[in-house]
């Protein structure tokens, strides 16, 4: 029995090993077939095949051809005797040590490759051999494809046949990519350093060894900490085969890289800034090898805007539209066609000569965003997912981050109670941003973000909200971002080029896929609020007459050991930005200085403005009668009520209490009214609010002399209402003549409540008031001009106010950016706000809290027939909001 089963076992084994046998023979007969059908298919070596080929050509948006890339004038190849041997073991050092010993692949390397890339740095050794590049660059595409991968292997064995090293090589370094439209090893050492081969020195021959990888990355005028890594891991790996001793070694990676570079020239008439973007796209393209783009005779379609990118030129090179406070301040700028993402201009920099080493603020930096952050962070995943209204009520007081101690400032020191999310924007206070940050969530925060191109390697914290990133982003960035609210909420991601041909009529089309990245009602409520706070809030400076223009204000802190390292003055901030756009375009702008020290930052309120101004002036340009209006969809229902009593705006209603704000559609109308109801029963809670930074003892002081004098006031008045009732009727009388305001204040009155009257009508800008000649000295509502000293705001105290806190009223005729609050040094995270807030024609700042009345802290109240409760309630829509 145990025999029968052994002979099973055996059979059974012995069919196994048949079928596996016949298997691997399909299997190898399969490949080979395959593999001989790709080798049948590889182009043939031919010497014209490692000649120059035709030039590539350049068009614009309009598809008009601009300028050729040359392909021969610029070239000169050199025979390999003429070639250092200094320069040929860094080339082999760093691309293919076994250069001399392999027989085209090196099976050894492919396999090192992978640890050293590990142990040593990604880049420290590839896996493709020299003889294998030249195949690729001089036959094949960079298809990274099973096909193409047979065919380079078959090819290099074959060539190995035909030529010899010396040759290879030769061919290798006459032909190869440097960047900056170098091709060959002569025109790059003339390039870089304006040195023939022989006057090369090792720190050279390295450098420009590490190029070919990636020219664009490794860029020593745009990347100069980027081509010093990259050289140094050349000298690493020339110093440990041998080439070159360790005395050597440490001597040429000291050497910086700025000392080693001559001044740079652009021979094309189009912006450096720009080309260096046509150029990264190019070099990421898996179809495209970084030898094609001069000599593959390719036609390159890009989205460069000719006169805007002049204009933009215009704007930051010349006194014409703005005075810059000294040629070290620099700029940023992104302009970005709405609907493709297409870019159309790009503003590298202030004063970057072609041909000087340079760095492009608009597309390579990393800076914080400050608050213009907080759309994509806040407000818009609050909309998003948990759909809030603009009306939705955040109160603004003192708290902390999570888990710390450390406290959230205001820009101006004050916290205001329960505001609206778009007062709240609008003014571009901190914690109801992080408050609402909080309430939606660092995940839902991160995914809102990346589908607008933001992404955030590790945790995101509640400082992001403000713009306090560990790294930070550039204008391109957040021009991209922002273009998505410009665009119904789809995102395409910013591209300079749009398509690209093959000589062989092959067509890549690079325009990026939309993505739909928020629904169509967060994009419309974003821009609606970020319309006001260019109407209205910090962003007043970007206002285009006549034209609907959204965006937003940010500006970054020092901390505190930075302003007493360098002496910034109070004002001073390292960064400032705005981010905009209208129906067409967004432009992204960041100002600001390289490093800081005691002369380089930004010093004064008037500078901080420029972004905004610079902003307002390019897409000035681009704007005509045809640019659209924003377009309400129809998932946004816009409510009109009386935040006086939380219901329906009705004919009786007065003008001062009427608020319009947005709210998600897909509740009933009824449904919809409640939340307002319920945002204003929670501001009727608040009768004041107290403000964590006034001075107690002074604000007890005045109280006690006001109520004093009210008293006595209230005593004359209420003489004066028992008179006639004629006369009290006339007080209330909303059609009063224009101009005149009777104050008169109820018998019942709290102590030291004032109610007054502004004509809705009243001309902008002016205020009439009617104080008690019993009022303390400085107890009167002030109007303050536009030559008010910086961060003073127009005010008028009332006795129920919170003790501090004084009512202010704006006039809307205030020169744009005329009043603002300076920014905060001790704001959380270094990150702050300037606010800039133009004057109101009626009453000053709109406020969204029922509190927040246009025109006056109190409505105006005469007679015994108006409630007390109605009176109490009502506080100066310019008070510190309370939530």
């Amino acid at each position: 029995m145990r025999k029968n089963k052994t002979l099973k076992v055996k059979r059974l084994l012995l069919k196994a090993f048949f079928v596996f046998i016949t298997i691997f023979f399909i299997t190898v007969l399969v490949g080979g077939l395959y593999v001989h059908e790709l080798v049948e298919g590889a182009p043939k070596i031919d010497d014209e095949d490692f000649h120059y080929s035709n030039s590539s050509t350049l068009y614009d948006h309009d598809d008009k051809p601009m300028f050729t890339l040359d392909n021969g004038v610029d070239r000169q190849s050199t025979s390999i005797e003429k070639v250092p041997q200094l320069v040929e073991d860094a080339f082999i050092a760093i691309e293919d040590v076994r250069f001399y010993e392999h027989s085209g692949l090196d099976f050894k390397r492919i396999g090192a490759a992978v640890i050293s890339n590990i142990t040593d740095g990604f880049g420290s050794e590839g896996g493709s051999t020299i003889t294998q590049q030249v195949v690729k660059n001089s036959l094949l595409t960079s298809d990274k494809t099973m096909e193409r991968k047979v065919q380079e292997a078959y090819l290099a064995l074959q060539l190995e046949e035909e030529y010899s090293k010396d040759e290879i090589l030769e061919l290798y370094l006459n032909k190869i990519y440097f960047g900056n439209g170098a091709y060959g090893i002569v025109i790059a050492a003339d390039t870089y350093f304006g040195k023939d081969l022989k006057a090369l020195t090792i720190e050279e021959a390295a450098l420009l060894a590490g190029l070919p990888q990636r020219p664009t990355d490794y860029d020593p005028y745009q990347n100069p900490e980027l081509a010093k890594e990259r050289r140094n891991t050349v000298l690493f790996v020339m110093n440990e085969h041998g080439f070159i001793t360790d005395k050597e070694y440490n001597q040429a990676k000291s050497v910086p890289i700025t000392d080693m570079l001559q001044d740079q020239s652009n021979p094309y008439d189009i912006s450096d800034a720009y080309m260096d973007q046509v150029y990264k796209e190019l070099e990421n393209m898996e179809e495209i090898d970084t030898s094609m783009i001069y000599n593959g005779g390719l036609e390159i379609y890009t989205t460069y805007d000719k006169s805007a990118q002049q204009h933009v030129e215009k704007v930051l090179n010349t006194d014409e539209f703005i005075t810059y406070p000294d040629d070290r301040f620099q700029v940023g700028l992104t302009m970005i066609d709405n609907l493709t993402g297409g870019i159309k201009a790009i503003g590298g920099g202030r004063n970057q000569e072609s041909g000087k080493s340079r760095i492009n603020y608009a597309t390579n930096i990393e800076r914080s965003p400050g608050s213009t952050i907080k759309p994509i962070l806040s407000y818009g995943p609050s909309i998003e997912y948990l759909e809030w209204s603009t009306y939705k009520q955040i109160e603004d007081e003192e708290i902390t981050y999570t888990d710390t101690d450390k406290v959230i400032n205001n820009y101006d020191d004050r916290y205001h109670g329960i505001v609206s999310m778009r007062e709240a924007l609008k003014r571009s206070w901190n914690v109801p941003a992080v408050k609402t940050f909080k309430k939606v969530g660092s995940e839902r925060a991160g995914e809102f973000a990346s589908k607008l191109g933001l992404s955030f390697d590790g945790p995101i914290y509640e400082s992001f909200a403000l713009g306090a990133f560990e790294e930070g982003i550039s204008p391109l960035e957040l021009a991209g971002a922002y273009a998505a609210f410009g665009n119904e909420g789809v995102y395409n991601k910013p591209h300079a080029i749009r398509k690209v041909v093959f000589p062989n009529g092959k067509e890549i089309n690079m325009k990026p896929e939309p993505v739909a990245a928020m629904r169509e009602y967060t994009s419309y409520m974003i821009t609606d609020m970020l319309q006001t706070v260019v109407e209205e809030g910090t962003g007043s400076n970007a206002n285009i007459e006549g034209m609907e223009v959204a965006g937003k204000t940010g500006t970054t802190n020092f901390n505190e050991e930075t302003i007493q390292k360098y002496n910034i003055t109070e004002a001073g901030v390292p960064d400032s930005w705005f981010t905009g756009y209208t129906t067409d375009y967004t432009i992204s702008v960041w100002t600001g200085y390289p490093q800081v020290s005691e002369e380089n930052y930004i010093k004064t309120r008037e500078d901080k403005q420029i972004a905004e101004i610079i902003f307002r002036d390019v897409m000035a340009k681009t704007v005509d009668e045809n640019t659209k209006d924003f377009e309400k969809p129809d998932s946004v229902e816009k409510i009109t009520f009386n935040t006086r009593t939380g219901e329906k705006k009705t004919e009786s209603s007065r003008k001062s209490n009427i608020r319009t704000e947005l709210f998600v559609s897909g509740t009933s109308l009824d449904d919809v009214h409640s939340l307002v109801e319920d945002g204003f029963e929670q501001e009727q809670s608040y009768y004041y609010y107290q403000d964590s930074n006034s001075n107690d003892k002074q604000d007890e002081k005045n109280d006690s002399t006001e109520q004093e004098n009210q008293e006595e006031s209230r005593e004359e008045k209420q003489e004066d209402k028992e008179e006639t009732k004629e006369e009290e009727e006339e007080a209330i009388d909303s059609d009063q003549p224009e101009g005149e305001e009777e104050e008169t204040i109820d018998s019942d009155q709290p102590e030291g409540e004032e109610e007054e009257t502004i004509d809705s009508d009243q001309p902008e800008g002016e205020e009439e008031e009617t104080i008690d000649s019993d009022q303390p000295e400085g107890e009167e509502e002030e109007a303050i001009d536009s030559d008010q000293p910086e961060g003073e705001e127009e005010e008028a105290s009332d006795s129920d106010q919170p003790e501090g806190e004084e009512e202010e009223a704006i006039d809307s005729d205030q020169p744009e950016g005329e009043e603002g609050e300076p920014t905060d040094s001790e704001q959380s995270e270094g990150v702050g706000e300037e606010s800039t807030d133009p004057e109101q024609s009626e009453g000053g700042e709109e406020e969204i809290t029922d509190s927040d009345q246009s025109e006056s802290v109190e409505e105006e109240s005469t007679g015994s027939e108006q409630s007390e409760s109605v009176e109490e309630e009502s506080i100066d829509s310019n008070q510190p909001e309370v939530e």
